[in-house]
């Protein structure tokens, strides 16, 4: 009898792109979980991912909850959705959006999506036409190079420049861009450099994407989620100057990520977008892909009408604490630099100096041995692009948060080159 385990006699294999695109926040974080010692005397505090719903403090507002239950049991939502996403919701989206835009959003402009981790996979997958390639922030957010690497989508990099509150150094974005470049991502508020792009600079952002003849893809999942002086515009408001699909989802503000309700939304009073078949592509990719949750989608329009100013200025008024108290205790570990007090979305970049240390090779060892010794978990650099540096969430208790940065720092001096 023939061996059943010999591989060179099956025609299978797995798929070499997902594998090859498999590097993930997911996939690190779960690595230092791994090396979590599961006798520490204290309990694991995760500042690794952006999702603050283990804490008390930062709890969905039970207005939310009463949508959802009462779409539920109004039987009303148990049926398949439209691919492109329940009219109501739509047209609740529509209007919430319009508030921070000069102009009028239709529920034709806006694409519910599973979260807006499917909404890039759908931008993206509606781009990768061959040869075509697209502009990805280094750092970033890496399930955009994830999706594209999948999708045999090439991508080029420019830098965000740290000394300059994260800005993007345009001059390096016009070096790369050819005929077959079609879009920029920017992402604002910034995962993972904590930064808001001011007025001003996106604004020559999308004068430079105009001259170059590409579009924007604004990622704004953590919209409205400020806590420093500059407030937030969304890029839609200069689609006059140049087309944006705008990203985003209830995931942040309303602190509900396991919901998966988010939504692609085309600012293009031009409509170039449509007709150089953008629009077309993303309908077609909605037709073959899952819909978000129907009674989520129901729940929309209670869920962005009822929720009180209160729920989010008092989560706002947390993180402004937290921030504040990374900035500062920060300047008290001497291999650590945050290059500015964090002013939106929940994380922040903080420069690792390994010259200081000794026995830690890279950021990654850094995190693993930190997990280990510290029960603390905090994401590498490498992870978003950007060896050498921590992204630290600070959405988290105040009290936990103290108790972690002081974990950090005793790691630190445990760690420092002896003078």
């Amino acid at each position: 009898m023939e061996n059943g385990c010999d591989n060179e006699k099956w025609k299978f294999r797995g798929n070499e792109e997902l594998n090859a695109a498999s590097i993930s926040v997911r996939g690190v974080l779960n690595l230092l979980m791994h090396n979590i010692d599961p006798h520490h005397p204290r309990p694991t505090i995760m500042l690794g991912r952006g999702d603050p719903t283990d804490f008390p403090s930062y709890r969905i507002t039970p207005s939310a909850v009463d949508a959802v239950v009462d779409c539920v049991r109004s039987f009303c939502f148990n049926s398949y959705s439209p691919t492109v996403g329940i009219h109501s919701a739509r047209s609740a989206i529509a209007k919430y959006l319009s508030q921070d835009l000069p102009y009028q959003l239709s529920p034709d402009d806006v694409y519910l999506t599973a979260g807006c981790t499917q909404a890039i996979e759908i931008v993206i997958s509606a781009l990768a036409r061959p040869g075509a390639n697209i502009l990805l922030p280094r750092p970033g957010y890496p399930q955009y190079e994830a999706r594209a690497a999948f999708d045999r989508l090439e991508v080029r990099h420019f830098d965000l420049i740290p000394e300059r509150d994260w800005e993007v150094d345009l001059d390096s974005v016009e070096a790369l861009v050819d005929d077959n470049t079609a879009a920029i991502v920017i992402i604002n508020p910034s995962n993972p450099c904590g930064n808001v792009f001011k007025y001003q600079h996106l604004k020559k952002i999308a004068e430079t994407a105009r001259k170059l003849g590409i579009f924007v893809i604004s990622d704004e999942v953590y919209g409205h989620l400020v806590v420093g002086s500059n407030p937030f515009v969304p890029m839609g408001e200069l689609a006059s100057i140049v087309p944006v699909l705008t990203l985003g989802s209830i995931s942040k503000r309303w602190l509900v990520p396991g919901w998966r309700l988010g939504w692609i939304v085309t600012n293009d009073p031009n409509e170039i977008l449509k007709k150089t078949g953008i629009v077309e592509s993303i309908k077609n990719y909605l037709d073959i892909s899952p819909d978000p949750v129907t009674f989520i989608q129901g729940a929309i329009p209670q869920i962005l009408e009822k929720t009180n100013k209160d729920f989010f200025s008092n989560i706002l008024s947390i993180m402004r604490e937290t921030a504040e108290m990374l900035y500062d205790r920060v300047k008290e570990i001497p291999c650590l630099t945050c290059p500015q007090k964090p002013e939106g979305s929940m994380v922040a970049l903080v420069k690792l100096n390994l010259l200081l240390l000794e026995n830690i090779s890279s950021d990654l060892d850094f995190c693993l041995k930190l997990a280990k010794e510290e029960s603390l978990i905090i994401l590498p650099g490498v992870a978003v692009g950007l060896k050498n540096w921590l992204r630290i969430t600070f959405a988290v208790e105040p009290p936990t948060f103290e108790d972690a940065l002081g974990r950090l720092k005793a790691f630190c001096d445990r760690h420092a080159i002896k003078q």
